[in-house]
């Protein structure tokens, strides 16, 4: 079993492979739920890191309706990502009609060769899973990775199961949102491939001077605290795939 850990910074990254884990997604933009990380935070991450890492290729926040304008900027994403050392690449887009945009995600796909690619959350925002899982068979992807079109994936078992049963072994699936020590094993009995998790815990800015007149941070976390992963609540949930 797998255990990949989603990681914003080159601390957390750092702490998940002390941890144990099997690999390491690696993001940007903790508060827009992912996007792609700065090059010199690759770049520090490959000299650094021994695991694999795949790199987050998410030109902004929201939907994954993109505009021609974000696709090549994507594209230009990619070629620097694999240029930098990153074992894997993470993305996913859609249709306005919900369906999966297989054709572009192919695009995509070929450009990332060699390199393998997750087919992310937008999985989870697809209207219906069993027509999304074979698009994204089709297009390449060598990993799903969704929480059963659920908020937690505790939430999404019954669908897990489901699209455990009706991969096949074509493709992976691994089970991600809200993923801990205390529901990895019913995560497990799925029959899914892979868990992923943040193993996130706040921690406290170190400044000591703090403007009580002006905030930069539009949404938690605030600009005074930092969130980063937790060893221990890595190794909870590495243990597992032990």
């Amino acid at each position: 079993m797998q255990i990949e850990v989603c990681s914003y910074s080159l601390n957390s990254c750092l702490a998940a492979q002390r941890a144990g884990a099997s690999r390491i997604e690696l993001c940007g933009g903790l508060a827009e739920g992912g996007t792609t990380p700065s090059a010199g935070l690759i770049q520090l991450v490959r000299q650094q890191v021994t695991i694999p890492f795949y790199v987050m290729i998410r030109p902004r926040g929201g939907d994954f309706f993109y505009s021609e304008t974000e696709f090549a900027v994507m594209k230009a994403d990619i070629q620097l990502a694999k240029a930098l050392g990153a074992d894997g690449l993470v993305f996913g887009l859609l249709k306005p009609d919900g369906s999966v945009d297989e054709e572009r995600t192919r695009q995509l796909i070929d450009l990332a060769a060699p390199l393998p690619v997750t087919f992310h959350r937008a999985f989870d925002m697809t209207r219906a899973p069993l027509e999304a899982l074979e698009a994204v068979v089709r297009a390449g992807a060598v990993r799903i990775l969704t929480s059963g079109q659920q908020q937690t994936a505790e939430r999404g078992l019954p669908v897990l199961r489901q699209l455990s049963e009706a991969a096949a072994g074509r493709i992976e699936i691994m089970a991600g949102a809200g993923v801990n020590e205390q529901n990895a094993q019913l995560l497990i009995d799925t029959g899914v491939d892979a868990l992923h998790l943040s193993g996130s815990q706040k921690e406290d800015s170190g400044m000591v001077f703090r403007q009580p007149s002006v905030s930069m941070a539009s949404s938690l976390p605030g600009e005074y605290e930092n969130v980063e992963a937790n060893e221990a609540k890595i190794r909870a949930v590495v243990r597992f795939a032990a």
